[in-house]
């Protein structure tokens, strides 16, 4: 498949174009972002923010550019918010420190917090089961069991990128779950 074609079967919502798009160019994506944020974390985060805007916004691509320079363009854009949103944590944090020099914060959850927390667990493990079952196992394998993109690979023994695709697609389902309700 060539990449004009995968595109145009991209915006048709052809799960194999996204799939061959993102094989195609995840490692440039990935690279670009390793040299910004030197933190593979990081890196992997924003590429995979990337192509979801991307896939997302799959109508919006205009072929007179380049596929891969409309992604790492995406992909500097979601660094430079993810910088800016720390830099405003960090402004948040520090604010009127002065003043509250010897007051200490109890962090700690309040039982109301705790019953929400429960709730809220529960809402989600609910929203969860409506998934299908591949995309539950790989959403508990990820966010329940912490495992790497790397572990649920060998786990399901899957190539990495079909996992970052799955999981990609079972976190949309479930935000779409969990906003009609």
């Amino acid at each position: 498949m060539e990449i004009a074609e995968a595109i145009n079967k991209a915006k048709k919502n052809k799960q194999l174009a996204f799939k061959f798009l993102l094989d195609t160019f995840w490692n440039d994506v990935y690279a670009f972002q390793l040299k910004r944020t030197q933190n593979e974390n990081d890196a992997e985060d924003i590429t995979i923010q990337t192509f979801s805007k991307a896939f997302d916004k799959i109508n919006t691509y205009k072929e007179e550019y380049k596929f891969k320079t409309w992604l790492i363009t995406i992909s500097k854009n979601v660094h430079i918010d993810l910088v800016r949103k720390r830099k405003r944590t960090i402004k948040d944090l520090s604010k009127d420190n002065e003043d509250n020099y010897f007051d200490i914060v109890d962090a700690s959850p309040t039982p109301e917090d705790k019953i929400i927390t429960e709730q809220n667990l529960a809402q989600l493990l609910r929203d969860i089961k409506k998934l299908k079952p591949h995309y539950q196992e790989v959403i508990n394998l990820r966010f329940f069991q912490e495992l790497s993109y790397k572990e649920i690979s060998k786990d399901l023994n899957e190539p990495i990128n079909n996992v970052k695709v799955k999981l990609l697609r079972a976190k949309k389902l479930l935000a779409a779950i969990i906003t009609k309700t």
